[in-house]
């Protein structure tokens, strides 16, 4: 789609952010002949902070978009381990299993898909505002350039300087989490995915494609940090571990420096935001140890797609208030049903995590009854789609 011959036109939707919830959405309504356009901030492919799990409750529906993980070698994972503080294992099955895939691989091939779908893709542009007025939204640019839509879905992740132009209450609010990520080579088991405690976090191990492993943890920062640099914590905390220093010491780390987020909050968020349909990350994010973040935002965008297209608003003139109305309380309704229980058990699970004598004796109590721990994993997952 040439954009300049659009110029002065309304779009259908307007995309805020190119993650996984971003780039499902646009080859959707692409494919249904739907004017799309998605502004995502970076170019692709790029790497993320991301725990790179899926679990297979998604497979099919990427599959149904054209996108097959293991042709881009993704590795098959069906066992977790979760460690103590004190480095004691304890492994369960992870009955539905998952796969690993980088979003550098995983995002790239899904912007390819949307792009031969259909959809105008803009890249190394990030949305700067988004106003709403007389059933019309107008999106400005830092490339000083302001475009029109019909519908705007937010789908710019955790959290960018949008949310506090849009007023979002937890963006004021400080976490103290820092996630940090790296690509490995080790000794590990393709087929097992590590969860490894710590003295104020965890740390996620398991492999992608290309015989390397994510390596991914999450830290809750005090007001006085006592560390001065990212290596300074890692051998004073996370090392006491032994499973952690054994992978930080015998590993080859392949980023020349890792990637880094700070103040990632897991405060519930508003579906809605000055009409703006909230998806993904940007609508609420489960806790990295549940590890199925990725699959809550496919998921997410196969739901608020369904919705769009049903509400026929698209089809409509714009003016179109009423639909408008219903899309949103539908949206937040049946968003609330598939997702608001299962980032409260993550949001509850996680307290257990981090504070070393709770977490060996919460990890030993959960092992001693097997129908419990499934259940907990359960909790945090969703049906396959």
């Amino acid at each position: 789609m040439n954009e300049a011959k659009n110029k002065g036109s309304v779009y259908d939707v307007i995309i805020a952010g190119g993650g996984l919830a971003g780039l499902c959405s646009a080859i959707v309504l692409a494919r249904a002949n739907k004017k799309v356009l998605l502004i995502e901030k970076k170019e692709y492919p790029h790497h993320k902070v991301c725990g790179e799990y899926i679990s297979n409750e998604v497979l099919s529906y990427l599959s149904k978009l054209g996108f097959d993980p293991f042709i881009h070698g993704a590795a098959k994972i069906s066992t977790l381990r979760i460690s103590a503080t004190n480095g004691k294992n304890y492994f369960m099955p992870l009955d539905l299993g998952g796969f690993g895939i980088s979003r550098y691989t995983l995002d790239h091939a899904l912007y390819q898909l949307a792009i031969q779908s259909g959809a105008k893709i803009i890249t190394n542009t990030r949305v700067t505002d988004i106003t709403f007025s007389n059933q019309v939204f107008t999106v400005k640019t830092n490339d000083n350039n302001t475009r029109k839509s019909k519908l705007v879905i937010g789908s710019y992740g955790k959290r960018e300087v949008l949310d506090k132009k849009l007023g979002r209450t937890f963006i004021d609010k400080r976490s103290g989490y820092m996630a940090v990520k790296y690509h490995i080579r080790t000794d590990y088991p393709a087929d097992e995915i590590g969860l490894d405690n710590f003295k104020g976090g965890y740390c996620g191990i398991s492999m992608v494609e290309g015989d390397r492993y994510n390596l991914c943890y999450l830290y809750q920062r005090s007001s006085n940090p006592p560390f001065r640099s990212i290596k300074e914590l890692e051998e004073n905390v996370l090392y006491k571990n032994p499973n952690l220093k054994r992978i930080f010491t015998q590993s080859e780390f392949l980023f020349d420096a890792p990637e880094v987020i700070n103040e990632i909050s897991f405060a519930p968020k508003s579906q809605i935001e000055n009409h703006i349909l909230m998806c993904g990350d940007t609508s609420g994010l489960i806790t990295p140890l549940c590890g199925n973040g990725m699959s809550m935002a496919i998921a997410a965008s196969k739901m608020l797609t369904s919705l769009i297209l049903e509400s026929e608003i698209l089809n409509k003139d714009i003016n179109c208030e009423s639909v408008r109305m219903k899309l949103e309380s539908d949206y937040q309704k049946v968003w609330k049903q598939l997702f608001q229980k299962r980032l409260f058990a993550g949001r509850t699970i996680q307290h257990f995590f981090g504070h070393p004598m709770l977490t060996n004796l919460s990890l030993k109590l959960l092992h001693s009854f097997p129908v419990l721990e499934r259940k907990i994993i359960s909790a945090t997952h969703g049906d396959v789609l």
